[in-house]
């Protein structure tokens, strides 16, 4: 709440949320040659940051987003949220981050409905492998591995491609309650 108090504070209104944080672990639900069960409080963690955390900022930045003067069409602002294409295709040892994935994905169409008579519009993007931080620690003959594994472009995903897909939502108001893929075609396999 402060957070987003001291955004529209320092620019007079807040008009676009976008909620690209996250987490994740990698354990299988229960890893037989260890003998080791994938432990609940890292899967209620993950859950926490990535759903509830993307919930808490949308239902607060909602709150500031009303409050500004509609456009002609009624519009007064846009939630961007964060999924993955684990949402749809988790791997092994994502069940923590797929479920969480899901769930903003999940979320989205019914949030965007809840919003819709107050002139905000909700919209998830699916990123799929992108060079983010998390990727950044691996070495770099893997994450060439993991770029080759995109159809086309064949190399992981930008930033920048990100921050253009949030642009764009943002220019078309038509886009609402909709899980936007933007993955290269990419379809995760087991």
């Amino acid at each position: 709440a402060a957070a987003l108090a001291l955004a529209q504070q320092r620019f007079g209104r807040l008009d676009l949320v976008v909620n690209c944080a996250g987490i994740g672990v990698a354990l299988k639900t229960y890893n037989a040659k260890r003998d080791k069960v994938h432990e609940l409080e890292e899967f209620q963690r993950v859950v926490n940051v990535n759903l509830v955390g993307t919930f808490n900022v949308t239902r607060l930045g909602a709150q500031l987003l009303s409050r500004n003067a509609p456009d002609a069409d009624g519009h007064r602002g846009l939630v961007v949220n964060t999924a993955s294409v684990a949402a749809f295709e988790g791997q092994v040892g994502q069940a923590a981050y797929a479920a969480s994935k899901g769930g903003i994905a999940a979320m989205t169409l019914p949030v965007a409905r809840d919003l819709a008579p107050l002139g905000i519009r909700v919209v998830t993007i699916a990123p799929g492998l992108f060079a983010t931080p998390l990727l950044a620690g691996l070495p770099e003959r893997v994450r060439g591995f993991l770029g080759q594994q995109v159809p086309f472009p064949r190399r992981l995903g930008h930033p920048g491609e990100f921050a253009h897909l949030v642009l764009a939502l943002a220019e078309n108001p038509m886009v609402n309650g909709e899980v936007v893929r933007l993955d290269g075609a990419l379809r995760m396999q087991p």
